[in-house]
């Protein structure tokens, strides 16, 4: 199937040949029929795109300053290869999508295979959305009806934010695409809608619609207005253009009412001048795409909608009332609809989107489209070579840190869950087949390495599989985040019938050159080893923060500091105990002490916090044994007190990621020992887990 991209480094749009994404549970996967391009969105990413490095950094200042904040804490190079991987990822265009179900996920009872169906689904020949961004097309309604449902929600969302009566004046800003629908949505409600719109074209459409306009450049807003409205101005405004000024806040300010309410739904700059606003006591508000649950990982990827109750209008909701005034005959956005293009002339179709006449363009897909799982791009022969590798993930550790350190690699399939990522790395690295399906990695008898870089809940059970298969497995980290998880891994990696399976866990810091060299100084020293991990806020709705996605953040992360403890001290963990942060904290905090006891009567304590300043160092690790102290910077310094040939060391940020690869591959090829014992590995991941139990149960865990 083909995908419309956008480059954000070069600014070019291609359509690129992706397998169809895999349905996961609560998703469903469609067939497009039709897309409407959104004229404000998707042009602001290509302008986006198309800009020089200093005006992308004017156009999104608040990275710029993170990515400022990250050369101080990661050093330039890093941030560098960061920022040059964001903006190299190719990402999808569109979200307005209408179409037929092909397949439906595990839990989705409500959707059958052949309904039609309206979407947020990006320009693509199929589409795999979650349930709770679906809605049933009403079989009176035709597809380029139906197209404009999403776009349309978004005037509604905003309609309902300002809650007009019959009868109110309200002025919408801007009469683009959404500026129309929201006019229509206010129509519907019953209000007298004025329209502000500089384009000619534009405000001949809206008085064609029976809606007042009036063009800015001839009028005075204020008087006009007033004169409309008996002297009181409007009841609400409606911003919805694309503006970096703060002219057009202050305008909608100077056209309200007394405690008018004004709802942004474009974009403006938001230096909001205070005596606009202060003298009127007016509400201003941002309104957030199609309605609540939006960006709500629980609604939207967990399907767990919100009471009818308490939330009356989701954003599904939003979709389901537009299709039934579609339905009815209340709303009707055919005149909208200016020339439609087939999907393959894109180009075009983008083209035209500039032309007066055209205030919205569809692109119409073909009744059939190639449905293959995995796409070849280079023929290359893998029988009889060793270390053939297959990636199962294809996001930002496989991007940043993987693939450029396994350049000389043998590297056959690359998977992702919806392709596009995979087909990225896949070009830029010379990878054979990329595709959706890890199965076409574990049932390949080349492939000799199977590496796992996906979300975390999926860890355990694709290394089980690969175990299986009899090959040699990677886990860039945690192995597992339940213990259920964790014994069922252990139970087939002992029963397998192939004594060919290995597995490594990506513990990249054991193999640092700073962390050998403690080692290496120390010897069989029974120890305290204190580390401290500045790790940095993570929004509360990162996958991350899931407990039953990404663990949280100790069993995420947390891991490798508890295996770095067992690797200086030369022991394995037998007991640990965590105490966190606030009084009642979550099993996913991301503030907490672990205290670590090991068999050889080390101990260890990892101080692991996200409210600490950036300018801190991230890491730092001390060791203190037999009247002797090591101290290691963030990868960088270490300094050692009390030893008679050594002082200190310093070197650029190394974590030992390029080691690990190099171990494990001359393993994987050549045999011997693997870079970790299974026996170390199960270790540190049982420890882990039980400092989550020992947060639980506020006691001591024994392993």
């Amino acid at each position: 199937m083909k995908q419309l991209r956008q480059n954000l480094r070069t600014g070019e749009t291609s359509l690129q040949e992706v397998p169809p994404p895999i349905v996961q549970p609560g998703y469903v996967l469609i067939q497009s029929h039709k897309s409407l391009i959104s004229p404000g969105t998707e042009n602001a990413l290509i302008r986006f795109s198309k800009a020089n490095p200093f005006q992308k950094a004017i156009l999104q200042p608040d990275k710029f300053r993170l990515a400022y904040q990250k050369v101080k804490s990661d050093g330039l190079f890093n941030t560098i290869r960061n920022i040059a991987n964001k903006i190299d990822q190719p990402i999808p265009l569109g979200y307005c999508n209408v179409g037929h179900v092909l397949e439906v996920g595990e839990g989705v009872q409500d959707i059958q295979v052949g309904d039609r169906v309206v979407s947020n689904g990006p320009h693509a020949e199929m589409v795999c959305v979650p349930r709770n961004l679906i809605a049933k097309v009403p079989t009176e309604v035709p597809d380029h009806k139906a197209v404009f449902t999403v776009m349309t929600s978004i005037g509604l969302h905003a309609v309902r934010l300002i809650s007009p009566s019959v009868s109110e004046t309200v002025v919408v800003i801007g009469l683009g695409l959404v500026g129309l629908l929201t006019a229509e949505m206010l129509k519907i409600n019953g209000c007298n809608v004025i329209g502000i719109e500089p384009n000619e074209h534009r405000l001949q459409v809206a008085i064609s619609r029976g809606f007042e306009a009036i063009n800015p450049n001839f009028l005075n807003l204020e008087h006009y207005i007033g004169n409309a409205t008996n002297g009181f101005g409007a009841d609400a405004v409606i911003i919805a253009t694309d503006s970096q000024s703060d002219q057009i806040l202050s305008q909608a300010a100077r056209v309200s009412r007394k405690r008018g309410k004004i709802v942004l739904i474009g974009t403006a700059d938001l230096r909001l001048n205070r005596s606009d606003f202060y003298e009127k006591e007016l509400t201003f508000q941002v309104s957030c795409s199609y309605g609540p649950g939006r960006y709500d990982p629980d609604y939207e990827h967990h399907g767990v909608d919100y009471p009818h109750a308490f939330v009356r209008w989701t954003e599904n909701r939003n979709f389901q009332a537009i299709l039934k005034l579609m339905s009815n005959g209340a709303f009707d956005p055919s005149y909208l609809t200016g020339e439609s293009f087939l999907f393959a002339d894109f180009k075009n179709a983008y083209a035209k989107q500039h032309d007066q006449s055209n205030i919205a363009v569809t692109l119409d897909y073909p009744e059939r489209c190639s449905a293959k799982r995995s796409i070849q791009i280079t023929k290359q022969c893998f029988s009889g070579t060793k270390g053939v590798i297959g990636i199962i993930g294809a996001g930002h550790y496989t991007a940043t840190t993987l693939l450029p350190l396994l350049k000389n690699a043998t590297i056959k399939h690359i998977v992702s869950a919806n392709g596009l990522s995979a087909a990225n790395l896949a070009r830029k690295y010379d990878i054979a087949y990329y595709g959706t399906d890890y199965q076409d990695i574990i049932n390949d008898p080349e492939v000799d390495l199977v590496m796992i870089t996906t979300r975390h809940n999926l860890h355990a059970q694709m290394a089980s599989e690969a175990i299986r298969a009899g090959k040699h497995v990677f886990v860039e980290k945690p192995l597992a985040i339940f213990e259920n998880e964790l014994n069922a891994l252990v139970d087939v990696f002992h029963h397998s019938n192939s004594g060919n399976a290995s597995v490594t866990v990506g513990f990249n810091r054991r193999f640092a050159p700073h962390v050998r060299k403690m080692k290496s100084l120390l010897g069989d020293s029974v120890m305290n080893i204190i580390i401290h991990v500045n790790a940095g806020f993570v929004p509360q709705n990162s996958w991350i923060h899931d407990r039953k996605v990404g663990g949280g953040r100790l069993l995420g992360e947390g891991c490798h500091f508890v295996d770095l403890i067992s690797f200086i001290a030369g022991s394995r963990i037998v007991s640990v105990c965590m105490n966190a942060m606030r009084l009642h904290p979550a099993d996913t905090t991301d503030n907490a002490s672990i205290i670590v006891k090991c068999e050889n009567g080390s101990t260890g304590v990892v101080n692991y916090f996200s409210n600490g300043h950036t300018d801190y160092p991230k890491e730092r690790i001390e060791v203190h044994a037999s009247g002797r102290t090591l101290i290691l910077d963030n990868f960088k310094t270490l300094r050692g007190y009390g030893f008679k040939h050594f002082s200190n060391i310093k070197t650029t940020q190394n974590k030992g990621h390029r080691e690990m690869y190099e171990s494990l591959l001359d393993f994987v090829k050549n045999g011997g020992q693997p870079p970790i014992s299974f026996g170390e590995i199960v270790n540190t991941t049982a420890a882990t887990l039980a400092v989550i139990e020992s947060l639980k149960l506020n006691n001591w865990v024994h392993i």
